[in-house]
């Protein structure tokens, strides 16, 4: 019973975060998203996904995309926010994949996440994120 009051701390406290985070990017605001994110986590997890993408057409490139082309990528605008009709609270929605990591699933790609979350010293941060196309439904606030 303790452990599953751990995981449900867990996942709210990774819930808080992961809707601070989406309030930015719907708001466009860069410093809020800042506050949210580990940058060099999240720019490490998007360029090994396009280093994948790139591989799996024939490509290869040494290195990857520069720290300068990832950081475009990674911010407010990349991530889009729209309104689930189920109504699922966020906190719902997120599932504690190890003792400090917390994932928002990705509904049509099992076993894939939107957004990744570990926690830090000074709370959860955003480590991970869908490097294309991402778009996360969340319920609208008081659902």
């Amino acid at each position: 019973m303790g452990l599953g009051g751990c995981e449900g701390r867990a996942r709210a406290d990774a819930a808080q975060s992961a809707a601070r985070l989406l309030a930015a990017a719907e708001a466009g605001d860069r410093v809020a998203f800042e506050a949210e994110i580990d940058r060099p986590a999240v720019r490490e997890d998007v360029r090994r996904q396009i280093v994948e993408l790139a591989r799996a057409e024939g490509l290869e490139v040494d290195g990857g995309p520069s720290d300068f082309a990832l950081d475009r990528m990674i911010g407010p605008a990349a991530i889009r926010v729209v309104r689930a009709d189920d109504g699922e609270p966020l906190a719902a929605q997120m599932k504690i994949t190890g003792r400090d990591r917390a994932c928002l699933p990705d509904e049509n790609a099992k076993g894939r996440c939107l957004l990744s979350f570990r926690k830090r010293e000074d709370g959860w941060r955003l480590v991970g994120m869908q490097a294309m196309d991402l778009t996360v439904e969340v319920a609208a606030v008081g659902d």
